[in-house]
This record gives structure tokens, sequence and C-alpha cells, in this order.
């Protein structure tokens, strides 16, 4: 067992060009099949929210996402790369159990939106982290228009969830 970790190699890895560019377009479908799924429940999550300011949220994350899309098929566009059908289970998890959350509280708009609040800021971090790994691969690639459209798409996952955490700070913090 020690000569096994002994042999082991240092943290750097050197990935040629077809391998960066293969992981990159793989976790670049996975994100965007997630993004895909969102644009299909976002409309009904904003219906179920009681407060406006949080159905309002919802419909900008909703625009956001489909300026996202946009700008991930330009990036497939530049890398002349074909869109598979990229597992996001992990999201989709999150999205189904933002409903099964909504029919609990069905009774309680207060709780039903919390609880639509909370799985919307935890999508937004994924999609974050997610656009932040591709970013780095597109540092690798060496491609900086690719770079700038991840970014933008990371900035806007970044906004929308800062003003999903505000409107939920409004709600735990607002005095009956």
């Amino acid at each position: 067992m020690e000569n096994q970790s002994n042999e082991k190699k240092s943290a750097k890895i050197d990935l040629g060009p077809e391998k960066l560019r293969t992981y990159f377009v793989r976790n670049l479908d996975k994100i965007y099949a997630a993004k895909n799924h969102l644009v299909k429940h976002l409309p009904t999550i904003a219906e179920e929210a009681h407060f406006s300011d949080l159905s309002h949220a919802i419909i900008e994350t909703l625009e956001d996402v489909e300026k996202q899309i946009a700008r991930m098929d330009i990036i497939y566009a530049m890398l002349d790369a074909e869109r598979a059908t990229g597992n996001c289970s992990g999201l989709e998890g999150l999205v189904d159990d933002a409903f099964e959350d909504i029919k609990l509280h069905g009774d309680d708009p207060e709780l039903r939106d919390l609880s639509i609040a909370f799985y919307m800021q935890n999508i937004e971090s994924v999609e974050m982290a997610s656009f932040q790994v591709l970013e780095m691969a597109a540092v690798k690639l060496q491609h900086k228009q690719i770079k700038q459209l991840i970014r933008e798409n990371y900035d806007e996952a970044k906004a929308d969830r800062t003003l999903l955490l505000l409107i939920t700070a409004k709600y735990l913090t607002a005095k009956k």
C-alpha cells in the first residue's frame, strides 16, 4: 500500500488540447442540459411564488438563463462542436425538490416562497461553480472569446443568486 502512494503522480495534470476540449464540451453539455431544464420549469415556479418580488426575480432569472443558453450556442459554434445530451440529474433533482416543497407548503405562502428562494439559490450556486470550472478550462484552451462568454454567464448567475439572497433576507428579517 505504501509503495502505491509513492508511485502516485504529482498534482500537475497535463491535458492535451483534444482531451481538454473533450472535457470542456462534455461539461458544457451538462450545464446546457440543466439550463434547458430550468427554462421549462421556471415559469411554473414563478407562478407559484406568492410575493411579487420573488416572482419577478424568477422571471429575471429565466431571462438570464435564456441569454446564457444563447451564449453557449455561440460557444458550440466557435468550437465546431455538436451538443450532446448531458446528464443534469443533480440540478433536475434540485428543481424537483423545489416542486415537492411548493406542494408541501401549498397553503402557506411564506414557507412556499422561502422554499422557492432556497432552491433557486442552490441552483444558482451550482451554476456558478460550473461556470467557474468551465472558465478555467477556457483559459487553458487559450480561447479568450469563450472565456468571456462563460464569464458573462457566471456573472449573471451570481447576480441572480445575490438577488434571491436579498429577497430571502427581506423575508426573514421582516417584522410583522
